[in-house]
C-alpha cells in the first residue's frame, strides 16, 4: 500500500475526532472567479460543525498592493485567536475540492508556529456527498491565543527571487496552469505578462492530487523529479498570487523536503512589474 502524507486526514478519521478539545476545524476555501464559487456563500449554507472560516482575502497585510500579502505575524495571531484557533491545538484544514486553496492555509499555520496542521483529504465536497454531518449553524467561538513564533526565512521577497533568478541559488518550481506558464494563455489578472520566471519549472497544482485526494508519497515525488527537480536541492515554489504555491510546499514536505520557501508576491507582483526578466514557451 502506497504511503500517504503525514499532513493528511481521512473523513473518517475526521468524523471519529468531532467534539473533542484541542481540535480546531478551518474553512480555507477561496476560489477564482472562473470557478464561479462563492467560498463564504458555501461556509455559512453548510459547513462541518465547529468549523471557523478563514478570509484568505480578509487574512492578509492591510493596505498592501498585492492580494493575499502575508500579514505580519502579529496580525496573523490576532486572526488566529479571534478564530479560536492556538498554536497548540490540532489544526484541520478543509476546501471545497480537495487541494486548491487549504494548503495555503495549512503553509500559514504552520509557518507562524503551530505545530501539528493537517489537511482534509476529498474536501467539503466529497465530505456532503458521502453524507457526514453538515451544519449551518454559526460556529460558536471562544476566543484562543495564538502565540506566533514566525520562521520568516520560508518566505521570499522580491529582492529574494531577484537574486535566485540571477544565481539559480533555488529551483523555481510554478504552480500555475502549463498554458500559463508557457505564455499560450492569457492571465486571468489585467495588466500581467505572460510567461514565466528564467529557470522556474512548471509544477501544476492540480498535477499533484487526484479526485480531491493528495497523491500517495511515491507519486507526489514520481511528479516533482519528473517537472525536473532536483529533491537534493533548495526549492523556492510561486503561483498566480501565493495560493496554490503552497500545494507545491504541501507535496515537498510530504515527500520529506525541508530547504524549500514560498514567494508571496508570486507571479501578481513579478509578472506585473515591467523591470523583471520573463521568457515563455516551456524551457
Amino acid at each position: 500500500m502506497s504511503e500517504t502524507s503525514p499532513f493528511v486526514v481521512s473523513a473518517d478519521w475526521l468524523e471519529g475526532k468531532l467534539g473533542e478539545p484541542g481540535l480546531s476545524i478551518v474553512d480555507g476555501s477561496w476560489y477564482l472567479p472562473a470557478q464561479k464559487r462563492d467560498a463564504r456563500a458555501e461556509y455559512d449554507a453548510a459547513h462541518i460543525p465547529g468549523a471557523v472560516f478563514f478570509d484568505q482575502d480578509k487574512v492578509v497585510e492591510p493596505e498592501a498592493a498585492l492580494p493575499h500579502t502575508l500579514p505580519h505575524p502579529g496580525l496573523f495571531a490576532q486572526f488566529a485567536s479571534s478564530m479560536g484557533v492556538d498554536e497548540k491545538d490540532t489544526i484541520v484544514v478543509y476546501d471545497g475540492p480537495g487541494f486548491f486553496s487549504a494548503p495555503r492555509v495549512w503553509w500559514m499555520f504552520r509557518l507562524m508556529g503551530a505545530s501539528n496542521v493537517l489537511l482534509l483529504d476529498g474536501g467539503f465536497d466529497q465530505w456532503k456527498a458521502q453524507g457526514r454531518p453538515v451544519t449551518d449553524e454559526p460556529t460558536k467561538v471562544a476566543p484562543g491565543f495564538f502565540d506566533e513564533n514566525c520562521a520568516r526565512d520560508r518566505v521570499a521577497s522580491l529582492d529574494d527571487m531577484r537574486k535566485i533568478v540571477e544565481t539559480g541559488a533555488y529551483q523555481i518550481a510554478d504552480a500555475r496552469p502549463a498554458g500559463r506558464f508557457s505564455g499560450a494563455d492569457p492571465e486571468p489578472r489585467a495588466g500581467m505578462r505572460s510567461g514565466h520566471m528564467p529557470g522556474a519549472k512548471n509544477v501544476p497544482a492540480t498535477s499533484l492530487s487526484r479526485d480531491g485526494r493528495l497523491l500517495p508519497v511515491d507519486e507526489l515525488k514520481a511528479v516533482l523529479e519528473g517537472a525536473g527537480l532536483d529533491l537534493s536541492k533548495p526549492v523556492v515554489t510561486s503561483c498566480g498570487s501565493g495560493v496554490t504555491a503552497a500545494v507545491i510546499s504541501l507535496a515537498l514536505a510530504s515527500v520529506g523536503h525541508q530547504d524549500n520557501r514560498l514567494y508571496d508576491g508570486s507571479w501578481t507582483e513579478w509578472g506585473g512589474r515591467s523591470d523583471t526578466p520573463v521568457v515563455t514557451g516551456n524551457d
